[in-house]
This record gives C-alpha cells, structure tokens and sequence, in this order.
C-alpha cells in the first residue's frame, strides 16, 4: 500500500509518519494540534481536516496515540467509523489484551479490518533493521500490509490471529524489562555501598546481557516443553546465590526489600523440592496462590536463624 494515513502526531506518531514518508509513501496525517504536522507538511505529508477526512485518504490507517481511552475518542469522532469501512485499521497504541479484543470486535463491526500491534522502541530507535514491534491479527490482513510496516520496523514479530497475542507479549516482556530493572537498581546500591564505580557495574551488565539473553530464550522453551529436567542452571544453585545476595545486603545495612523478595521465591521452590530442577522451574512457584508478603525485617530474621 503506497497511501497511508497516520492518526496521532507525539513523538511516536511524529516518527511513524516521517519514516513513512521516507519512504517515499502518500501521507495523510491528522493530530487534534494542526501545528505539530507543519514539519511533516513541508516534507510532503498532507494534512487532513479532520479524522475522518484522514481515514477517508488512504487504505492503511496508522494509530498511535497516549491511549485507547484516547484512540476511542478519535475513532468515535463524526464520521471516522463510516470511513473506515473497508480499509486496516492498524493501532500501534499500547493497551491492555482486552481492550484489543474490544477494538477488532468495534473494528470488525464497522467493516474494517484490524491488527494490534506494540511497539517496544523509542522514537530514536525506528526504522532500523532490529526495531522489535509486536502484531497480531488475521494473517491475511497482515500480509496486505507487512512490506508497508516494514518502513518502521526491521523485526517485525507476527503472533498470529489471537488479537490480544500482541498486548500480552508486550505486558510479557515489560514484566521481564521492569523485573530486571529492580535487580539492576538492587545492583546498583549494592555496588555504591562498596564504593565502586556504578558506571562500570552498568558496562558489566551490558556486556553479560546477549549471554543473558540467550539463557532467557533456552528457559523459555524449558517452560513452554514442561520438562524442568537440569539442563543449563541448576535451581539448587540460585537458591543459593539469592540467598546471599540477601545476606550481603543485610550485612551491609541497606534495603533489602528486593532481595528479600527475591529470597523469599527460590525459598519456596526449596521447599517444593525443586533445587534439583532446571532453574525455570521457579515458574511452578510462581503459578502457585501467592503467599502474604512477608517484610524485609521479619525475612532478616529468618535468615539470621538459618
């Protein structure tokens, strides 16, 4: 598709249109601020009146806005699902899995056809060959469309015609980005505590994650296989190094409400009989009820008593 329209101009959207335009597309863009397509405007892109009058431009519609409470304001707007009918409507604003499956079911029954996607890149990092964006739908609809999103994304992953295959996996790997986040920050303190250079502790990190990266990959297929035979790490031995890490913090007089946490899992997998299983086995503890949190103090405690 060589016509795209492209709803939402912030930093994202901003983005999308210009590499589309790039690319040497027909742009229609629209933004509730006109003044914010004005640069776009002089490279080419043309600026719609209205919502409606920009859906009605193109075959490929482009969503990107702050949210769905938001992308619903816009699509509900006079004229826009009357405009719609008959072409994709991609939306590359982040949501939540059912409110994926809410907008195909609204999508499908104005007749248009739609893909939800999740970008995980910054604005800086579109258009590269390993821009990640996650999409999902019917796969017909998205082979009508993929060489055209490829102008914003070299790794374009497709998970299939679950709708809401994309906004779980993007919840997914944020769980994944936030949980390291925390244990970065833990690492941080604890590197700090001792005086050493928290800049090279980031090096360190950087030039352990492809490694890293490759061992989440093998986990996983452990999980998804549901054989936890010891394969790469031992359980036994993170029940360990948690441990210690709990110890260490302790000993050092600095919070360790994170390690404590951290402590408390590989405890229970201890406890079910895991130690002599492949690390990934701690998602047995995790599918298990949750147990009340236990504080910081209490599980030093504990520890102590060990």
């Amino acid at each position: 598709m060589n016509t795209v329209t492209v709803l939402g101009l912030g930093s994202m959207g901003f983005t999308i249109a210009r590499l589309f335009l790039q690319c040497g597309r027909h742009v229609t863009v629209w933004n509730r601020s006109a003044g914010k397509a004005d640069t776009l405007v002089a490279s080419g892109a043309t600026l719609a009146a209205s919502a409606a009058d920009a859906v009605r431009a193109s075959d490929l519609v482009v969503m990107c806005v702050y949210d769905y409470a938001s992308a619903r304001e816009i699509l509900q707007s006079p004229g826009v699902a009357q405009a719609l009918a008959g072409k994709v409507l991609v939306q590359l604003t982040t949501g939540s899995p059912q409110e994926a499956r809410e907008a195909l079911a609204w999508a499908r029954s104005h007749g248009a056809a739609y893909l939800d996607g999740a970008i995980q890149a910054a604005p800086s990092q579109m258009g590269q060959a390993d821009t990640p964006v996650l999409l999902s739908g019917d796969p017909q609809v998205y082979a009508s469309v993929q060489y055209t999103l490829k102008d914003l994304a070299g790794n374009i992953a497709f998970l299939g015609e679950q709708i809401e295959a994309a906004a779980t996996m993007d919840l997914a790997t944020l769980s994944y980005v936030y949980g390291a986040t925390v244990g970065f920050v833990q690492g941080a303190l604890i590197a700090e505590t001792q005086g050493l250079d928290v800049g090279m502790f980031g090096k360190l990190v950087a030039d352990i994650s492809p490694t890293f990266g490759s061992f989440f990959q093998h986990e996983g297929a452990v999980i998804q296989s549901g054989d936890f035979t010891i394969s790469e790490s031992p359980m036994r031995i993170s029940i360990e190094a948690t441990r210690r890490i709990l110890q260490s913090s302790l000993a050092s007089g600095i919070n360790a409400e994170i390690p404590a946490f951290i402590d408390g899992l590989f405890q229970r997998a201890d406890k079910a009989g895991l130690a002599d299983q492949e690390l990934a086995a701690l998602i047995k503890v995790v599918r298990a009820a949750p147990q009340p949190a236990q504080p910081a103090r209490a599980a030093a405690v504990e520890v102590q008593a060990a």
